[in-house]
C-alpha cells in the first residue's frame, strides 16, 4: 500500500453508495430471515448489484480519465489516440 493517499473527487460519492448499498445488503439478509416474499428480495438484490456496479464503473472511469492521462498525457496527440478511443468506449460498458 502507498504512504501517500490515492483519493479522486469521486471517492466520497463511490463511498456513499457503498455505504448505502452495505445498508440495502443488511435489508435482503433481514428479509430473508423473515421469510419475506422472494420477488421483493430480488427487487433489493437488483438494487445492491446496481449500487455497486455504478461505483466500480465510476471508480474506473476516474482512474482512466485521471491515472491513465498523468501517464500518456506527455506523448503526442496522434501517438494517444488508441487510449483516447479506449476511454471514449468504455464508458459503453
Amino acid at each position: 500500500m502507498s504512504e501517500h493517499p490515492h483519493i479522486h473527487h469521486t471517492h466520497p460519492e463511490i463511498v456513499k453508495r457503498l455505504k448505502r448499498s452495505h445498508g440495502h445488503l443488511r435489508t435482503v439478509i433481514e428479509m430473508l430471515e423473515a421469510g419475506r416474499p422472494c420477488l421483493d428480495i430480488a427487487q433489493q438484490l437488483h438494487a445492491v448489484e446496481k449500487a455497486i456496479s455504478q461505483a466500480k464503473k465510476t471508480l474506473i472511469q476516474d482512474h482512466l480519465d485521471h491515472c491513465l492521462d498523468e501517464v500518456v498525457s506527455p506523448l503526442p496527440h496522434d501517438q494517444r489516440r488508441s487510449i483516447d478511443d479506449f476511454k471514449d468506449i468504455i464508458k459503453y460498458l
